[in-house]
């Protein structure tokens, strides 16, 4: 007995020293730096500031600042998105655009324990919204920026766009959110059920069909937790990075970036964690924009993966058949899921500098 307890202590003795080791790696792999340019008018800035009272991250790339602003708002609300420039590296927007990645109050690299999660509404994060531009104009001595929501953040650059079009030159909904409805719902099913079938995974249809009601109308309506059924589409390949899990497109790209710390990255989590409890939660639940939003007064354009079945691209094609706008265009690009701007960089990029292109003299 004494023996085998040796031999136990030995072998914790081993394991919490690779343990130690490999979190010592992790530190050293986790440097917190971001892309840095040469040229006089290059910038990379990495800080956090207070707006309306509240801690605001912002990551800012630009290989020339006198190019057109673009405010990236993050997805989610309250995921980080910097986290696939620092793994895409082929992803050179800023060569077009003075990119600025911001994360709004409480989130990653901004989030604060001590925040207010009752502060993180809509209402609220509209009223940033307008601040990040106001400062942004001011900074960079534009008279307009251009604002592009991602994902869940294009619920917010939406209605900032409605609520204060005098400051932008154009709309950019990369992956928008359009509705939450049986339509979504079945679009996102019947894209699940294809792949499904095809890969003879029959244990994914069961699960698939114990997510689901099945309508008098041949349509189905989602049954299951929201995160669940959006695992399951990763699962199918339609999630974040096509043909890629949870796993894999999320997870470890936060666990081996090099734009965070490791405090930053546990940060990351627990921000995360705090906007689905947050109002802002619920507040973006049961919407159609097809519905509520249906004109804009300034240029608008959209861009969805043709694998994208988070937010799924058909929805969003509709949308801007119905949106009435000055100008507006839906660009389908190919080779991607729900991140286009990072999976497939170079189509992506030159919708972006043609939109450039178009509003130059808005």
């Amino acid at each position: 007995m004494k023996k085998a307890g040796k031999k136990m202590l030995i072998i914790a003795g081993i394991l919490l020293g690779i343990a130690a080791v490999l979190f010592i790696v992790w530190v050293i792999l986790s440097p917190g730096t971001i892309r840095k340019y040469d040229g006089e008018k290059s910038l990379s800035e990495k800080f956090v500031m207070e707006v309306n009272g509240a801690p605001n991250g912002f990551f800012i790339n630009s290989v020339n600042t006198d190019n057109p602003v673009l405010l990236l708002v993050s997805s989610g609300p309250g995921t980080d998105d910097y986290v696939f420039t620092d793994k895409y590296k082929d992803m050179r927007l800023e060569e077009d655009y003075t990119v600025v990645y911001w994360d709004y109050r409480g989130m990653g690299i901004a989030y604060d324990s001590d925040i207010d999660e009752d502060s993180i509404t809509m209402e609220n994060l509209l009223k940033d919204t307008h601040a990040v531009t106001q400062y942004l104009k001011e900074r960079f001595g534009k008279e307009k920026i251009y604002i592009m929501g991602f994902s869940g953040g294009s619920h917010i650059a939406l209605r900032a766009a409605k609520q204060y079009p005098e400051d932008y030159a154009a709309l950019i909904g990369m992956a928008q959110a359009v509705t939450d409805s049986i339509d979504r719902d079945t679009l996102m099913y019947n894209f699940m059920k294809e792949v499904f079938t095809e890969r003879n995974a029959n244990a994914s249809l069961k699960k698939l069909e114990g997510m689901v009601e099945h309508l008098d109308d041949g349509k189905v309506k989602c049954t299951a937790a929201w995160v669940d059924y959006v695992e399951l589409v990763h699962d199918a390949g339609g999630g974040t990075i096509w043909n890629k899990t949870e796993f894999e497109g999320i997870v470890l790209p936060i666990i081996f970036a090099k734009c965070y710390t490791v405090s930053e990255k546990i940060n990351y989590i627990r921000g995360m964690k705090m906007y689905r409890r947050a109002p802002i939660s619920k507040e973006t639940d049961d919407f159609d924009y097809r519905k509520e939003i249906t004109e804009l007064s300034i240029p608008t354009y959209f861009i969805s993966g043709q694998y994208d079945y988070n937010c799924p691209w058909e929805l969003v094609e509709e949308y801007c058949s119905i949106l009435k706008a000055p100008a507006k265009d839906f660009f389908l690009v190919p080779d991607a899921a729900h991140s286009p701007l990072w999976e497939n960089p170079e189509v992506t990029c030159d919708i972006l500098r043609k939109i450039k292109e178009m509003t130059s003299d808005e």
